[in-house]
């Protein structure tokens, strides 16, 4: 199987929208710190966790400095069915999906940083890029696009950075990534044979299969199961410019990863059930023309994670107050289509069409020193979705439009150990699905169930972090 880029996996897959805090697939929240101002704080390079958001940060930290986080991720999703159909046009039946996002996602950070000499500090952290966790249960309405996903990815990523001046600085890191994904889906078998009947495909036990499925002898659906992993690699690249000892500007770069997942494609149809009205020799030919249209294989995914650029600034008004902006654009319009190809012979090609946007997410911060030991944080930010219309808008990934509100802080415990903490209510848009898969259960050159998912998603995110800075 391949995908070309990791937009079409996840769409694939299911980067569902209790994962997806960033436009797209993303996880969102690299650092606590920084979800205090609703990521707008690229440019305030306050803690080592400026090794993602811009390493050039790094070249303002003293001596050794680590931090490390935690963001508690509560979903609240619900799915309304508007009237999805098989190929056939039947309505697919079955429930709304339940509780299909996990009750909580927890997600890790870690950084740190040492300054080597006045001119150069290096540093590395750990941090999860993109993650989902969805379960819809084999028979929700959407069964036929997706009723699993685990998805789960850890960026590893050394950096250094270059103080040229007190004016400008320069950062540079390379990523190493790892991914690993499993995918669940329905097989619509029963149109698949109710199609292959009407076209004779059965010779005289055609208008038998026919019969016997109209008279409900003959249901359910069978399932596939997709497993991938592997490791890929890129950079990021950041610039900083201090105007003066209040206000700088920053600019991050980070490169598209490519990797390829190696693992396997297993299918199941012992959800077929026939009833003892169905003769041996009909439940033989089902079953033999099942395993053999979809037989077991090993597979490969190509995954191209799409690049960002971000441009920041920040002010220090005064001893209180601080202000911070950030504008991130991502370039997910590399994302056309998915195309996945089996490796076996006689396996179509699946195919999810997409052509999804390039998107911009803003954002807007503010510190209020209340006193020495305490700091508060808030933020509001903006972030697009990559999906461009509603008929383009698969199951699996049901993205919107999205508003961020924060509020956190930092709390000085000791001289040389602190505590971030931040709150974020995501409020998504209303996500209307209406995507149909054009291709027959019975095609011979592509894999598909030939569905129309019809719905609508409304999504809220509840996101809790704590994060432990130390210096050395």
């Amino acid at each position: 199987m391949k995908i070309k880029n990791l937009s079409l996996l996840v769409a694939m897959m299911g980067g569902a929208p209790a994962i997806a805090l960033a436009s797209g697939y993303h996880f969102g929240s690299q650092s606590v710190s920084a979800q205090g101002t609703a990521f707008a704080s690229g440019a305030e390079a306050a803690d080592a966790s400026t090794i993602f958001y811009n390493p050039a940060g790094m070249s303002r930290l003293q001596g050794t400095q680590f931090s490390g986080g935690l963001t508690f991720v509560l979903p609240n999703s619900d799915y309304s069915d508007k009237g999805s159909t098989t190929y056939l046009k039947r309505p697919t039946g079955g429930g709304d999906g339940g509780s299909f996002a996990p009750d909580i996602v927890v997600a890790p950070s870690m950084y740190l940083t040492h300054q080597i000499n006045d001119q150069i500090t290096a540093g590395i952290g750990m941090f999860v890029p993109y993650g989902a966790s969805l379960d819809y249960g084999g028979d929700w309405v959407g069964r036929y696009g997706l009723t699993k996903i685990d998805l789960m990815t850890i960026n590893i990523n050394p950096s250094i950075s270059f103080k040229l001046n007190d004016h400008h600085s320069f950062g540079f890191g390379v990523s190493a990534q790892y991914m690993n994904a499993e995918l669940d889906k329905a097989s619509d078998a029963v149109t698949g044979l109710r199609m292959g009947a009407a076209a004779g495909a059965f010779g005289p036990a055609s208008s038998a299969i026919t019969n016997l499925i109209n008279a409900g002898a003959i249901s359910g659906a069978g399932t596939i199961k997709i497993k991938g992993n592997d490791w890929g690699y890129g950079f990021n690249l950041g610039y900083m410019y201090t105007l003066d000892e209040n206000t700088r500007f920053g600019i991050a770069y980070r490169s598209a990863i490519s990797q390829k997942l190696r693992g396997s494609a297993n299918w199941d149809f012992s959800g077929v059930n026939m009833t003892s009205a169905v003769p041996g020799a009909i439940q033989g030919a089902i079953n033999s023309t099942l395993n053999k249209k979809h037989p077991d294989s090993d597979a490969t995914v190509d995954v191209k994670t799409p690049e960002a650029v971000s441009i920041n600034g920040f002010h220090q008004i005064n001893d209180k107050w601080a202000v911070m902006s950030d504008v991130t654009w991502t370039r997910h319009s590399q994302m056309k289509s998915i195309d996945v190809n089996f490796n076996t012979a006689g396996e179509g090609d699946f195919v999810v069409r997409q052509n999804w946007r390039n998107t911009y997410k803003v954002s807007v911060g503010a510190n209020y020193r209340y006193n020495d030991a305490l700091l508060f944080r808030s933020g509001i930010a903006y972030d697009q979705s990559p999906v461009s219309n509603d008929n383009l808008r698969h199951s699996a990934l049901p993205d919107s439009n999205r508003w961020l509100f924060s509020l956190g802080g930092n709390y000085q415990v000791t001289k040389l150990d602190s505590l971030d903490f931040a709150y974020t209510y995501v409020n998504f848009a209303n996500a209307n699905v209406n995507y149909t898969d054009n291709c027959t259960p019975v095609s011979a050159n592509c894999t598909g169930n030939g569905e129309t998912t019809k719905g609508q998603y409304k999504t809220s995110i509840h996101m809790v972090g704590i994060q432990y800075n130390r210096a050395f």
